[in-house]
């Protein structure tokens, strides 16, 4: 009966998006971890005996339903617009299934299912136009010992055991292998797990502390019109920290060795307009120590401006900078614009690109090296990468996503924060326009946060570090050689498949 295969593909892909689903929903705000692993396995049973065209179809419904709730926040920006990059994202798991398809009939599928999720992360991190890794497991699993697996072999590692786990157990269910080898290969992955336990956590190569302030001064809009009135943000952002200096001279609040102020603590470009310097320029030598200002600054030319962190001593002004490395496409620039603009009005909003910065995120500021990342770069491993091993002692994420205020995003952002502490062996400091600021400990462990829409400044001790974990150090590495490593299966399998003919490829 004709009807019978296509329901059969309608039921499995209704089951390949409720497995999607399951895996967004292990992510913040949601943070049901234990659906993760369910998640995995459920598109590991949907993709058996299939083909590789109909695999596809299986990992893109996958990917629609891991990629529409997780990155519900892009709604602020346009319905078309969260379903468009959705469907964008899917696309990368759509390949996903064709090598699933094509290597579940393998005996050592389960490892090939861990190496082909890690390229296909690594794909999809890098392309098209910067790729976005949002959505990476080891970023859904923060508040469980698995992601300590980061700290050994950076963010793919931490994606490798988990597939692992799920497939290794799943195929010992399928086969009902009770044999030595079966039940040894199934405690060997629980143990795999369970061993994160003895990884270790904390500040990597101990170098003191120091007192950091981060200032969280809000802003008066929301949605898309956050920084509406650009004047009041940069007032917000000045009149806590003359408030918070105010604290500290009355013995209220201990004195900060450094303060931290958010992406975009001024839209208005200190260096032109001479109020905001000013304004700027007091608030510092009210506090007393070097600043770090998120600061929207005009050029290279007419058609540009440059997002940066600038270090304000209270009394030379401001000096080194770092201008975002990473800015986000349709956000902050517009790809092909010139072709685009002609299709897309609502692109018009986004007058001029934000330029590329094209140095290091290291500044010193007062007594300690950071490691400057800006907004959705702290997602990118190469960036802490290169603030890890370029000598910064604290990890600083300024961040600016007012605009996604109640959707999300901001938690899951604070989630890759507290990951990136653990892979790096940092304290990180988060400085938000308006939430969620936050500190966080080597370990993960949130020591302050701050609520969203509200003013405020955290002021707390937190641990420098000078070492650097094997996880920063191998991180690259242990991703391009397990990327490689599934690009070695799918080419045996296929070519296997071509010296038996008669095998059916199912």
């Amino acid at each position: 009966m004709p009807a019978a295969p296509r329901l059969s593909v309608l039921g499995r892909a209704a089951g390949s998006t409720v497995s999607g689903l399951a895996i967004a929903l292990a992510f913040p705000p949601y943070d049901q971890v234990w659906l993760m692993p369910l998640g995995l396995a459920g598109l590991m049973i949907t993709i058996r005996g299939l083909h590789g065209r109909s695999g596809f179809v299986q990992g893109f419904a996958f990917g629609m339903g891991f990629m529409l709730p997780l990155m519900r926040w892009i709604t602020i920006i346009g319905p078309d617009a969260w379903v468009a990059l959705a469907a964008l994202e899917a696309l990368f798991y759509g390949l996903l299934g064709v090598g699933w398809a094509w290597l579940r009939t393998e005996r050592w599928w389960p490892v090939a299912f861990a190496l082909t999720w890690v390229g296909a992360e690594s794909l999809r991190g890098v392309v098209p136009v910067g790729g976005l890794p949002w959505g990476s497991l080891a970023f859904g699993l923060v508040d469980t010992p698995v992601v300590r697996w980061g700290r050994v072999g950076g963010t793919a590692l931490v994606s490798l055991v988990v597939v692992l786990v799920v497939a290794v157990l799943v195929d010992v269910i399928e086969r009902r292998d009770r044999s030595p080898v079966g039940l040894g290969g199934a405690a060997a992955v629980v143990a795999l797990a369970a061993g994160s336990l003895l990884l270790p956590v904390g500040i990597a190569g101990s170098d003191g502390t120091t007192q950091v302030a981060a200032v969280q001064g809000n802003v008066p809009g929301e949605g898309m019109d956050p920084f509406a009135e650009r004047r009041a943000v940069l007032d917000n952002h000045a009149t806590a920290t003359f408030d918070f200096a105010r604290k500290v001279r009355a013995g209220e609040a201990p004195k900060p060795d450094l303060v931290i102020w958010p992406e975009n603590s001024t839209d208005i470009d200190p260096y032109d307009d001479r109020s905001a310097y000013d304004e700027i320029n007091a608030a510092v030598r009210a506090i007393g120590v070097p600043t770090l200002v998120g600061a929207v600054v005009n050029g290279p030319g007419p058609t540009h401006v440059r997002n940066m962190g600038i270090v304000w001593s209270p009394t030379t002004g401001p000096g080194e900078q770092y201008v975002k490395r990473h800015p986000v496409p349709f956000g902050e620039y517009i790809p092909f614009r010139s072709l685009l603009t002609k299709f897309i009005s609502r692109l018009d909003q986004i007058p001029r690109d934000f330029a590329r910065g094209t140095f290091d995120n290291v500044l010193d500021l007062g007594p300690v090296r950071i490691g400057d990342v800006i907004c959705f770069e702290v997602a990118y491993d190469g960036l802490i990468r290169d603030a890890v091993t370029g000598g910064a002692q604290l990890l600083v994420v300024q961040t600016n996503n007012a605009t996604y205020t109640g959707t999300g995003q901001l938690e899951q952002q604070f989630a890759i924060s507290r990951y990136r502490a653990i892979e790096a062996g940092r304290s990180v400091v988060v400085a938000a326009t308006n939430g969620i600021s936050g500190i966080v400990a080597p370990d993960g462990t949130v020591i302050a946060q701050t609520e969203q829409r509200t003013r405020a400044v955290l002021d707390e001790s937190v641990q420098l570090g000078t070492g650097i974990t094997l996880g920063i150090r191998v991180g690259l590495w242990v991703e391009l050689a397990l990327s490689g490593l599934a690009v070695v299966a799918i080419v045996a399998n296929r070519l296997g498949r071509r010296r038996s003919p008669a095998k059916i490829d199912r």
